[in-house]
């Protein structure tokens, strides 16, 4: 029988201990994957947010607890437009209501005239402001609300009429609505202010130089140039981030107890039949290899399992109307890779002590074993 051979048939007389061990090491990593893939799905939905009409970057209010809490005076578009390295301001309120089935339905405000730089439509006409109570609806908001152009939505107790229908690659953009900056104001109740600046640079000027500008000369204000810096007006990415670190952490522990668990049974039970090995020449290192190896291949096995899972439990929550609406699972080989280093590290620490204790079994020891 081959080294391969005889490890496989290790794990299948311990049937059920395997399966037990596999299912809780599956599971952790199913965690560790789903976490990993909608993280990464926000992040990158985060980010393209952030560079909306082809801005470099966005301004916000210092110190706000989440990005649709953000208050910033009206004027502070003003004071950035003025700093050297600045091309184009773009002020918008940002107002997340109900919609429909979208209890996180995505209303912009913003000028009428800057509305063209930033999606395209492709039905109707766009804003204009000079329609009374005029609307731009996403093509993804457009479907689920069931109207076109010249309809009537009602958003958050006001009535609109549909002059037009765009397309946005930002699924929160897709998925709600534009009107004019003073009509999303007046829905929210906060006249004279916005929530965020959008922010070009001149082609001559370097994007961090002029971000550093504005945090220097216009106080009450961060800059947000993508994923990594939302930490400043929203802690929801950190604590994803931490919980992702936390649930990676404990699934080693936990694994590994559970391997240990099952790798310690087996060295016992086993004990003659390893002395027999030792025997008839197989050396110390072997014999921890064996073990060793028979670990591993039940983590990676649990690993591939929980990456299936994984993928089907992110796609499961995306079945939901309050998580479609703003976020695209991220299917990356970084959250794969984590997923399999993890089970490798909650293998080889579980079976550590194990192999060892079997390695340094004598011959005359394990077949004296009772």
């Amino acid at each position: 029988m081959t080294f391969i051979g005889l490890i496989l048939k290790n794990l299948a007389r311990q049937r059920v201990r395997s399966i037990l061990t596999l299912t809780g090491i599956a599971i952790a990593i199913t965690t560790v994957v789903a976490l990993g893939v909608i993280t990464t799905g926000m992040k990158s939905t985060a980010t393209a947010f952030v560079r909306s009409g082809s801005a470099d970057f966005m301004a916000a209010q210092k110190g706000a607890a989440d990005l649709s809490f953000s208050t910033l005076p009206a004027e502070t578009a003003d004071r950035i437009a003025a700093v050297d390295g600045v091309a184009k301001v773009r002020p918008a309120f940002l107002y997340i209501t109900t919609a429909g089935s979208n209890p996180f339905f995505f209303l912009g405000g913003v000028p009428p005239d800057a509305i063209g730089n930033e999606v395209e439509v492709v039905e109707g006409t766009s804003l204009t402001g000079t329609v009374p109570d005029e609307i731009l609806l996403g093509s993804a908001a457009a479907r689920d609300l069931g109207v076109g152009v010249g309809g009537r939505v009602t958003i958050a107790g006001h009535d609109f009429t549909v002059v037009g229908i765009y397309r946005s690659d930002v699924l929160w953009e897709d998925g709600g609505a534009f009107a004019p900056l003073p009509a999303v104001q007046q829905v929210a109740g906060k006249p004279g202010t916005v929530s965020v600046i959008y922010v070009t640079v001149a082609p001559d000027a370097e994007p961090t130089e002029v971000s550093d500008a504005i945090v220097a000369q216009v106080d009450g204000v961060v800059v947000i140039s993508g994923a990594a810096d939302y930490s400043q007006v929203d802690q929801g990415f950190v604590l994803l981030d931490a919980a992702t670190v936390a649930i990676s952490l404990l699934a080693v522990v936990i694994g590994g107890i559970g391997v240990m668990n099952t790798m310690i049974m087996s060295v016992f039970e086993r004990t003659r039949e390893i002395g027999v090995l030792r025997a008839v020449g197989w050396s110390g290192r072997r014999v921890l290899r064996m073990i060793m190896f028979e670990s591993l291949v039940l983590t990676v096995v649990a690993a591939f399992v929980g990456c299936l899972l994984g993928v089907a439990l992110s796609r499961l929550v995306m079945l939901s109307p309050a998580v479609k609406g703003f976020l695209t699972p991220a299917y990356t080989l970084g959250t794969f890779v984590l997923a399999f280093v993890v089970a490798v590290v909650v293998g080889l620490l579980g079976a550590l002590y194990p192999a060892i204790r079997a390695a340094r079994l004598t011959p005359m020891e394990a077949l004296s074993y009772e």
